[in-house]
Formats: structure tokens, sequence, C-alpha cells
């Protein structure tokens, strides 16, 4: 009995031995698409080590590590994960199949159900020849732990289709699962950039979250976590816009294809390299930053940066993503209506920065100079507001001034140009604006004169003290030759001589008569007559309105220095 069972075991031993011995890993290809597809596609390190990641994500990964080493000039590059791994079969059948057309076969689901595989054309594969010549990869799944090597030289240099590379088969803790692929012998020299690589392997994502993280080391330093915020990590955001969710920037075809994203203003100009909207399609690159048609030769472009989801492109029966996922078809009636209406948004978003920057600069600027910007437009005459306003606007807007120098600026023009600039360029007289300001704001240039010649009357009737019912009589009562205020009599030349009595008549005799003039060929008109008529016909205009204030400011000034001869 016992004999027997040993017979049996041995042969189910010599039975796994042989089966084991006649395994064979078996990559098929033609040597020439070999090199034009590894190679030649992903060369560029970020984007070959995307394509690792992007198989760890497929795989059900939670955590990926890319690991970089250099010793004595010998390089290497690990990607670890901990997915579901692969057992001898998948390896065989998925991962050394190039061409597979996993969406098709799986469903495009990941092997538990649980993520939307990134993959499609069954290329990615070759991503690690792009930048290593050997690839050493240890994968555990079911209890099992398989390694091979797979060597440029062997692979391109084969005399059949077919490619078997070395493997060793070891048992391994059930539980354990995962795929190691290790890059070496190393085409590219220089040194490796952590910081760079990271921040160049964030742009070509765009699911990173909780359930997926990937982290990359040099030489056993810290961990630094690759995610979404390394993409504009270092950009000075001015204005954002959240899409669908800003309506100002709404888009029905957009929205009813499910786009979203974020697109933003910076402050100052983007480099080339940074400017343009990314789109990814679940979570991959599927075309590279940029804006569709519209808006290159713009200055305003220059600030925008940003990404948009587009799933449903990579749902579509027609693959319209290239190869390297630099593009989309661009030349197909489904994208060309989608080009069309990232146009649409853009232009929205354009217009719509252009106004939010304006108001932002203006109050940064406001701010620093202590001016209400806006306020002081409302303060400046209609002829004058719209060209100081365009000159604000080219300061504040089109310039790249700095907001120092922009302030700086905008403070010596409202110098210059300052609110109610009227009061300012004439000096009037206080008791003017006092009695005219709040007409003047109004913009009632009638009524403010009509308030400023009241007031000259009361103050001419406080200093003489008239009783004079008649204001040009009183007017041609205390004013001239010889009568109660005299208004030159304290002014001396330089020398300290006096003036001729001639010219102290003279300023007397204006007084009166500049006065009662005033009021004869101003104050009357304009209170006996409708203002509409007035000002329509241009026989008295706000302008002369104005001319005439300039006039009771002079006349002002000679009553504060009037002196009454009473006293």
């Amino acid at each position: 009995m016992r004999d027997n069972w040993v017979k049996q075991l041995r042969k189910v031993v010599n039975k796994k031995e042989y089966e084991m011995k006649s395994k064979k890993l078996k990559m098929s290809f033609d040597p020439h698409t070999i090199e034009h597809l590894g190679v030649k596609m992903y060369s560029v390190l970020p984007n070959a080590i995307a394509e690792l990641i992007a198989n760890a994500y497929d795989a059900e990964a939670k955590v990926v590590n890319v690991v970089l080493k250099e010793d004595e000039g010998e390089k290497s590059i690990s990607v670890i994960d901990d997915g579901v791994g692969m057992t001898f079969q998948e390896i065989n059948n998925n991962f050394l199949r190039i061409g597979r057309k996993r969406r098709k076969e799986d469903n495009g689901m990941s092997p538990n159900g649980i993520r939307k595989v990134t993959g499609r054309k069954g290329l990615g594969k070759l991503a690690f020849f792009g930048i290593g010549d050997t690839i050493n990869i240890e994968t555990k799944k079911d209890g099992k732990c398989v390694k091979f090597t797979l060597k440029w030289d062997d692979l391109i240099n084969s005399k059949t289709p077919e490619y078997e590379p070395h493997f060793d088969i070891s048992d391994c803790a059930r539980e354990e699962t995962g795929t190691m692929i290790e890059l070496k012998d190393l085409k590219r020299k220089s040194a490796f950039d952590k910081q760079g690589l990271a921040i160049s392997l964030s742009k070509l994502f765009n699911f990173f979250d909780e359930s997926f993280k990937v982290y990359i080391s040099y030489n056993g330093d810290d961990e630094l976590q690759i995610d979404d915020k390394l993409k504009y990590n270092n950009l000075d955001k001015q204005i954002e816009w959240i899409f669908p969710e800003n309506r100002d920037i709404s888009n029905d075809y957009l929205n009813n294809k499910h786009v979203s994203g974020l697109i933003m203003a910076t402050e100052k100009p983007l480099k080339p390299g940074l400017r343009g909207v990314t789109l990814f399609a679940h979570g991959r690159l599927v075309n590279a930053p940029e804006f569709f048609g519209v808006g290159e030769s713009s200055h305003g472009y220059s600030y925008f940066t940003g990404w948009l989801n587009v799933d449903f492109v990579d749902e579509l029966e027609e693959d319209v993503i290239s190869t390297d996922r630099q593009s989309l078809n661009w030349d197909l009636p489904i994208t060309i209506e989608l080009r069309d209406n990232l146009q649409s948004l853009l232009r929205s978003i354009e217009k719509d920065w252009r106004e939010k920057r304006k108001i932002e600069k203006r109050k940064r600027v406001s701010s620093r100079v202590n001016i209400n910007v806006g306020d002081w437009y409302n303060k400046l005459p209609d002829a004058i507001q719209p060209k100081v306003e365009s000159i604000v606007n080219s300061v504040i807007e089109d310039s790249e001034f700095s907001d120092k120098k922009q302030s700086e600026v905008v403070g010596i023009l409202h110098g210059l140009i300052p609110e109610y600039p009227y009061y300012h360029w004439r000096h009037l007289h206080q008791n003017v604006q006092d009695a005219s300001q709040t007409d003047y704001e109004k913009k009632d240039f009638y009524r403010a004169f009509e308030e400023t010649i009241k007031r000259y009357i009361s103050e001419v009737r406080k200093k003489s003290g008239s009783v004079n019912s008649s204001d040009s009589g009183m007017m041609g009562e205390v004013f001239g030759k010889g009568k109660v205020l005299k208004v030159a009599s304290r002014y001396k030349k330089t020398d300290g001589s006096t003036f001729t009595p001639s010219t102290i008549e003279n300023i007397e005799e204006g007084q009166k008569f500049l006065s009662m003039g005033i009021l004869s060929g101003a104050r009357n008109p304009v209170a006996h007559e409708e203002i509409i008529q007035l000002k329509d016909s241009k026989l008295f205009t706000e302008k002369d309105c104005l001319d005439v204030l300039s006039l009771l400011s002079h006349l002002f000034r000679r009553l504060d220095d009037a002196e009454n001869k009473n006293d």
C-alpha cells in the first residue's frame, strides 16, 4: 500500500517537473515593430514611466513606488506596485502579447471590476525598451512568484518571430501580490531629477487620490508623493474657473458630454511649455496642452493653463487617441465638434478673465495709492472720463508693469486729473466748492452755479452790512470807487510803493461791474428760463456754468481781501 502511494506521488512530482521544464514564456513580435513602437515612441523618460504607472493602475494597485537608483554611474529605475499581480499564464496570454485588445477581452475593466482600465492598444508594455535595454520583472499571485528578464539585444536580434525570455518560478505567501519592473542598462546618461520627473509625471495623469497613490524616491531618500497639486505647484494663480460649476462659462455640448475640469489664469504670462489646456480621459493624458486653434495670437491666452476631463473620447468605438497619447485625431466629425466647443469655452473664459482681471487689478492699485478708481471715474466730466479710463486700463490690463509701477503711473495720472478736475485745475475758492459740490457730483452744473451765486450774495451782504433788497443794487452800492468795500487798497508793489490811483480804481470798479454782470448775464437767465432750453440752444451751457464758477472764485478772493471802510 505504502509503496503504491510513493509510486503515485513520484509520478505526480515527475509530471509537475516535466510540465515545469516544458513551460515557456513567449513574446511574439516583429523586431522592426518593437524597435519603432518601443524605442522611438517612448524615448522620453516621463512618458515611459507613465506607461508602467498606468499598468499598475489597471492592475488595481493602491500604492506605486518609483525608485530611482544611481551608483558609480550605474542607473536603474524600478516601478513597484501592490496590484493583483500576474500568474504564469497571464504573463504569457496578456503581458507578453503585443497589441492585445484588452477593452474587448475584459470588457474594459480591471481584474476585479474595480476600475475602468486605461490601456487600450496593448503597446504600452513596450515603454521600457524606450529607456532601458534590460528589464527585470517580478510578479506575485496565487502563491507563486514569477521572475523573468527581457533583453533588448536578444529580442531585436532574434531570428524567429518569438522571443523566449529566461524565467524562474518560486513559491510565496498566497496573500502576497503585486509587480516589480526594474529597468537597467539605461540609455540616458544625465543624472536623475526627482523633483522634475515627479512634476512631469503629475502632468500625465489625473487620477491620483486616496485609492491610488504614487511615490518617487532617489537613492533611498525621502519619498515625494506625485499628485495633482504638482501640476501647478509654483504658479501664481489669479483666477480659477471650475467647469461645469461656473455658470459664466457654461457650454451645453460639453455639459451633455460630462466634461469637467479646472482652468486658471496666472498673475504673469506663463512660459510657452506651461500654457494651454490639457485633456484627460479616465485619468490619463490624451491631448497635450493647447488652445485648440483659438487664442494663440492673443496676449491673454499666455496666462491660461488647466485641464479638462473628456472621458467620452476614450469610450468611442473608433480609437481617436494617438498611440503616444499626445493628441486626439482632430479630423473626425466627433472631435471637430469637440474642438469647436472647446474654442467657444475658451473664448468665454478669456472674456470673463479680462473683466475679472481688470476689477482685481483695479482693487490692488486702488489699495496701494488709496484711490477708489471707480469713484474717481464717476467724478470726472463726461468728455474726460472715457479717456482717463482708457489710459488706466492700458496700464492695469495690457501692460506688464509690476503692481508698484502700475500704482505709480495711476497715482501720477490722478494727480494731474483728480476728481472734479475743474475745481482743481482752476484752484477754485473754497466757498465755491462748498456751495456747489453736492450738485456738481450729480452733474447738475446749473444748480451748482445757482447755489454758488446765492452764497456770494450772502457773503457780500454779511461783509458789507448792506440792507439793499436788490441784489444788483447792492453790488453797485458796496463795490466801486469810494464805496463801502475796498477790495484793492491793501496791495503794494514789490518795492513797497502803492499802485497808481487809476489802477486801484479799475480794480474796485471791476469788482462792481463783474458782480452785477454775473447777476444780469448769468443768474437771471438761469433763474427765469427753462434749463433745457438754455442747454439745448447753447445760449447758456454747462460749460458756461463752469466758467462762471471760475469767475465767482475770483470774486470770492477779492471779497476775502476787502476792507470795510466803516470798520
